[in-house]
C-alpha cells in the first residue's frame, strides 16, 4: 500500500504537492513518517542519488529525482520496489508536463496541491489487486532500475547525514566488490596454476621413476 506520496523542489525543499492515505488510523500513524518526508526534502542537494530507498521499520520510503523535483512515496515494506519506482515515474512525467514551467519560481508551499487528484487517480491504480497483479507481471519483464540506493532512515535523520552520503558508500561498496572480485580471480587463476604444476611434478617423477625402474 501507498500511503504517502510527497512533490518538493530539490533546490530548497520547497513541497509543491503531496497526498497521504485517508484513513483515521493511519493518519494517526502517519504523522512521524510525514515530518520524517520533510525533513528527506529538506537535506536533498545536487549530489542526492536519483533513486533511492530509505527502510524505516516496517515502511519504505522510496525517492525519485527528475528535472530538479523529488517525487518521494511511503509504503509498506511488502510493496514491490519495482512498482514503486513506477508509480513515482509515472508522477513526474504527469507533473513536469502540467507544471514544468512554474517550478521554478512558486514560492509557496504546496502550490499545486490539487495535483493530489492525479496522485489519488494513479495511486489507486497501483494500489488495486487486480492492477497490481497485471503490473507486476509487467515489471518481471521489465529492466531493472538501475542505480536504486538503500539505506536507512535513521541514519540520515539522526545523524544529519545528507542523502548524497547514501550514494558515496554504495560508490564505495562497488569498488570494494569490484576489488574482491579481482581479488578472487587472481587466486583462483593461482591456485589453478598450481594445480597444473603439481600434475606436470608428478607426470615428470613418474616417467623419471618409470625410466630408472626399467633400465
Amino acid at each position: 500500500m501507498i500511503l504517502l506520496t510527497m512533490v518538493a523542489r530539490v533546490a530548497d525543499g520547497l513541497p509543491l504537492a503531496a497526498s497521504v492515505q485517508e484513513d483515521e488510523q493511519s493518519e494517526r500513524d502517519l504523522q512521524q513518517y510525514q515530518s520524517q518526508a520533510k525533513q528527506l526534502c529538506r537535506k536533498l542537494d545536487a549530489q542526492s542519488p536519483e533513486c533511492c530507498t530509505l527502510e524505516a521499520g516496517d515502511m519504505n520510503f522510496h525517492l525519485l529525482i527528475a528535472q530538479g523535483v523529488c517525487y518521494l512515496s511511503l509504503c509498506e515494506a511488502s510493496f514491490p520496489r519495482k512498482m514503486a519506482f513506477a508509480y513515482l515515474e509515472d508522477l513526474s512525467n504527469e507533473f513536469y508536463d502540467q507544471y514544468g514551467r512554474r517550478i521554478p519560481t512558486v514560492t509557496r508551499p504546496y502550490s499545486f496541491i490539487e495535483f493530489d487528484t492525479y496522485i489519488q487517480k494513479v495511486k489507486k491504480s497501483y494500489v488495486d489487486s487486480r492492477a497490481r497483479r497485471t503490473l507486476s507481471s509487467v515489471n518481471t519483464e521489465l529492466q531493472d532500475i538501475q542505480r536504486i540506493m538503500v539505506g536507512n532512515i535513521e541514519e540520515v535523520l539522526q545523524r544529519g547525514e545528507a542523502l548524497s552520503a547514501i550514494s558515496t558508500k554504495a560508490s564505495n561498496l562497488s569498488n570494494m566488490a569490484e576489488k574482491y572480485h579481482k581479488d578472487a580471480k587472481y587466486l583462483n587463476t593461482r591456485s589453478t596454476y598450481a594445480k597444473f604444476a603439481a600434475v606436470a611434478v608428478f607426470f615428470i617423477t613418474f616417467i623419471i621413476y618409470v625410466r630408472f625402474w626399467w633400465l
